[in-house]
């Protein structure tokens, strides 16, 4: 198979991370170089082992021996640079972010939807091994349904490599624009993992300070994940006097995403500020350690290298794909909006042509749903019998489908007595034993540790969500005798 031909437009500091994942590559190798600095352009060519150098974007785009190429320039550049190149038939990797605005980046969607090639976002954190690991982990239940993540960003004055002037200039224009370095430039990564990590967010609050008038920090910002009860934080210091230990930026990152049984935490990204294992799992017990998965921050762009050519080759879909980097632009922009304006923005808002008050009338339906969700999860207003004849085979339903962790854990015996209700009425035993629950008929069971009451209607209500456990209690709907601790073991065991 012939290798694919890249060109690097921009050779500044960030292609030191992006040259490497082309290294002894079966698949594809940089072909040509391009910048404006030649001095800087004769290096790369050179130490790259580059056929053909640059200086102009368009010399690059007529070579009919490139094939893709990877986009390295300041944001202001990434729209212009990104139409030229798909219009000439390249494949792209875009450096993040996407680009400084909605408007520009709905035009580049379209402009790849009718090139027909593959345009990706390169995000490194997405492919970062202790974040990949962690994602696995979510995925297989280790932790159970996951509650919230905090990540934390933490940036010093010193270590890490040196970054040329030239670098740090158009930065601080964009962070001149509103668009500040850490929260918005590299903020990108840390909303590309809580997105990696726990998906789709509907809506964002925070605030954003700066201790220099440069440096966008301390910061804290906060997000709401959709359709769950599940939240994000983020919070961004910097230390003027701080050395931050690393092989890159003079900063690191943190993560720890809390489920309902367990505890995720990737101990550090870019830098080297925590000794030990990359990645803890903590099971309630105990703290495990994972020593074995690689934890160099650059091994992520190799993998984002790796997909790009894969998704050329087709043999993955890029990652991030231009929809899913839209998606990470749009919540980057909501946060600096939030911060701004002082007040929670939904991401839905972000294209509205009357942003405040779409969010306006957002909060007021909320409202309205939670007023009256609140009277029905009391149960005043509506009776609740009418769910009564549902109360045996939901029952039934909740046994079939228990946690199987859990039930290890367990040994019990207890009663349920589904009281007369609309001419249903059941007395069941539960029993768990040997990591398995079993659910008979017919009578309540003698030396059961607890038997509970509690009329057929309300015990439907609860396992269909339309009534809290807490508020039956609360109201005396639920009846028990015996030892109220095995109660909770049940909930741990059905996720009640």
């Amino acid at each position: 198979m012939t290798k694919l031909n890249v060109a690097f437009i921009g050779c500044g500091r960030i292609a030191d991370l992006h040259a490497p994942g082309y290294d002894h590559n079966p698949d594809a190798r940089i072909y040509a170089v391009c910048d404006r600095n030649r001095d800087l352009l004769a290096r790369r060519q050179a130490e790259w082992s580059a056929e053909r150098a640059f200086t102009e974007l368009e010399e690059v785009l007529a070579d009919p021996n490139v094939d893709a190429v990877e986009i390295l320039t300041p944001q202001l550049l990434h729209e212009p640079m990104t139409l030229k190149a798909l219009a000439s038939g390249k494949h792209v990797a875009l450096q993040k972010p996407m680009s400084i605005d909605l408007p520009s980046a709905r035009r580049m969607l379209r402009a790849a939807a009718r090139s027909g090639r593959v345009f990706k976002i390169t995000e490194n954190y997405v492919f970062y091994p202790p974040l990949v690991l962690a994602r696995r982990l979510i995925e297989d239940g280790a932790i159970g349904e996951p509650i919230g993540m905090r990540i934390h960003y933490l940036g010093g004055s010193t270590g890490g490599w040196k970054v040329p002037a030239t670098a740090w200039v158009w930065r601080i224009q964009e962070a001149a624009a509103g668009r500040g370095f850490v929260t918005f430039d590299h903020g990108h990564h840390l909303l590309s993992t809580a997105w990696f990590l726990l998906g789709e967010v509907e809506r964002v609050a925070g605030w954003i300070d700066s201790i220099d008038g440069v440096v966008d920090a301390p910061s804290v910002f906060m997000w709401k994940y959709a359709g769950a009860k599940r939240y994000g934080v983020c919070d961004i210091v910097h230390g003027p006097e701080l050395n931050v230990p690393s092989k890159y930026y003079s900063n690191d990152e943190w993560v720890e995403i809390t489920g309902s049984r367990g505890v995720i935490r990737v101990s550090r990204c870019t830098g080297n500020v925590h000794d030990g294992p990359p990645v803890l799992l903590f099971d309630g017990t105990r703290w495990r350690p994972f020593v074995d998965v690689p934890s160099d921050w650059g091994a992520g762009f190799v993998g984002a290298t790796q997909n790009f050519i894969d998704a050329i080759r087709g043999r993955a879909e890029p990652l991030l794909s231009a929809e899913q980097a839209f998606g990470i632009l749009r919540f980057a922009l909501a946060v600096q909006r939030a911060a701004r304006e002082r007040r929670e923005v939904f991401l839905d808002e972000m294209e509205h042509p009357f942003p405040r008050l779409y969010s306006r009338g957002r909060r007021q339906q909320e409202q309205r749903a939670e007023h009256g969700g609140f009277f029905a999860r009391l149960g005043l207003g509506q009776s609740l019998s009418r769910y009564a004849r549902e109360a045996l085979s939901l029952t039934e339903d909740v046994v079939r489908h228990y946690d199987v962790e859990a039930a290890r854990k367990v040994e019990t015996l207890i009663g349920l007595h589904l009281t007369a209700d609309n001419g249903v009425e059941e007395k069941l035993a539960l029993r768990v034993a040997h990591g398995t629950p079993e659910l008979t008929r017919g009578e309540l069971p003698e030396g059961a540790a607890l038997t509970v009451m509690v009329p057929a209607g309300v015990w439907a209500a609860i396992l269909l969500k339309k009534k809290r456990l807490e508020t039956a209690l609360f109201q005396g709907k639920i009846k028990f005798r015996g030892r109220i601790e095995e109660a909770l073991k049940l909930r741990a065991l059905f996720q009640l």
